[in-house]
């Protein structure tokens, strides 16, 4: 899969899964804005979600950078709910899933 692509779980599942693989470049806030328009079939500039509401996107981004010795992290995740949507960040993929 190509990053930064994102992927739904099956054709006509209504969306009830979202994985989006990051690109090296992109910070993680906007991967998950990209994976919550997605899930929610919107164009990512006009996406009805505002991430800030639910989490503090520099912090989220924090948490994923290098740390201060330049070693990449690896490991982790953070986990919160937007709006009808479960978010699971890692390092290297969102997925987004339905809140039942």
């Amino acid at each position: 899969m190509m990053k930064g692509t994102p992927w739904a779980s099956a054709p006509g599942d209504n969306r009830t899964h979202v994985q989006y693989d990051r690109r090296d470049d992109e910070p993680p806030s906007v991967a998950v804005a990209t994976a919550l328009a997605s899930f929610h079939g919107e164009d990512v500039t006009a996406g009805s979600t505002q991430l800030y509401q639910y989490i503090d996107p520099d912090a989220l981004d924090d948490l994923f950078e290098s740390t201060l010795g330049g070693t990449e992290r690896s490991m982790g995740m953070v986990r919160f709910e937007a709006d009808d949507a479960t978010v699971v960040v890692g390092p290297e993929r969102v997925h987004v899933y339905a809140t039942r």
